[in-house]
């Protein structure tokens, strides 16, 4: 523990060391906070408040930077998440997760694991509450034990463990099915956007799966095309079709990642228009499709 009154402020160099050591801990503290928020601009915010909680503390000694920092950002963020659900309550339409963008999509290299970060396993946290998703992202995810979570939470193990194990049922319980490699859905991303952009309603309904199903993000500011989840492939093809006549001559298809899943990024005009993520089944068919086009949700994308 931290005593107050050893607290001072700290000098030039302190400050300069307690940033470095956090900007080396900043690509895992984003990674933990959004994986809990789902939102980039939620995570910076909690990762400006971790920084001002830490910043301060460069005159006294920190055993284990790393833990702390966590610790800090894990309960920000279940603070934040509390906020973030009022704010659903009044959100117009479906909500997906902020896509975090990546280029060049399906690389082999990739740093992300695809299943860990998916766009579909995001959307499956969202149905648990904000300490049981905070639980499975440490234990799943980033593999930390019972223990050092129940330390970063301020539970016992006993109760970390119950929460991982509700967490993990529901989650097994509603996880998509096993993917094809990103090779794969990189090509049926790009084989779906063809027969879209193309007017091909019988390639369209190829490369659907009977029950697919469409989640549109809008936020009553983007061209959403349905507040409700769209099902069936008849109804998704014809959406589609429809969509693609209403476009600018000018638009653009830019493919990248959503982590670790290829998907395609519409650009109409000067700016983005709409990220599309794709589940694709094992039989190279599309059983879900995540659109994103709230205009607040693409600002970073470019």
């Amino acid at each position: 523990m931290i005593d107050p009154d050893r607290a001072r402020t700290p000098t030039a160099a302190e400050t300069d060391a307690a940033t470095a050591v956090f900007l080396r801990h900043r690509e895992l503290l984003f990674s933990v906070v959004y994986n809990m928020l789902g939102s980039i601009a939620d995570t910076e915010d909690v990762l400006q408040e971790t920084w001002l909680s830490w910043a301060p503390r460069g005159s006294v000694p920190i055993e284990n930077p790393r833990a702390y920092l966590v610790r800090v950002a894990v309960n920000h963020a279940l603070g934040r998440r509390t906020a973030m659900n009022r704010r659903r309550e009044t959100y117009v339409g479906q909500w997906l997760p902020e896509p975090v963008v990546h280029e060049p999509a399906g690389t082999e290299d990739a740093v992300i694991d695809a299943e860990s970060f998916s766009m579909a396993l995001l959307v499956v946290l969202e149905s648990l509450t904000p300490i049981e998703r905070a639980v499975f992202v440490l234990n799943e995810v980033f593999a930390y034990s019972y223990s050092e979570i129940a330390e970063l939470v301020d539970r016992s193990p006993t109760a970390v463990r119950q929460l991982a194990y509700r967490a993990r049922q529901h989650v097994q319980a509603r996880r998509p099915r096993q993917q094809a490699d990103a090779r794969l859905r990189r090509a049926v991303t790009e084989r779906f956007v063809a027969a879209a952009m193309g007017g091909d309603l019988a390639e369209l309904l190829a490369v659907l799966a009977p029950e697919v199903t469409l989640w549109t993000d809008g936020g009553s500011k983007g061209p959403a095309t349905s507040l409700r989840p769209v099902h069936g492939c008849a109804a998704v093809a014809e959406l589609f079709l429809n969509v693609a006549r209403g476009l600018r001559a000018d638009y653009q298809i830019s493919y990248r990642a959503v982590s670790g899943d290829p998907c395609a990024v519409v650009f109409d005009g000067s700016g983005p228009l709409a990220v599309v993520v794709l589940d694709v089944l094992p039989d190279n068919t599309i059983g879900g499709i995540y659109s994103v086009t709230n205009p607040d949700k693409l600002t970073h994308i470019r």
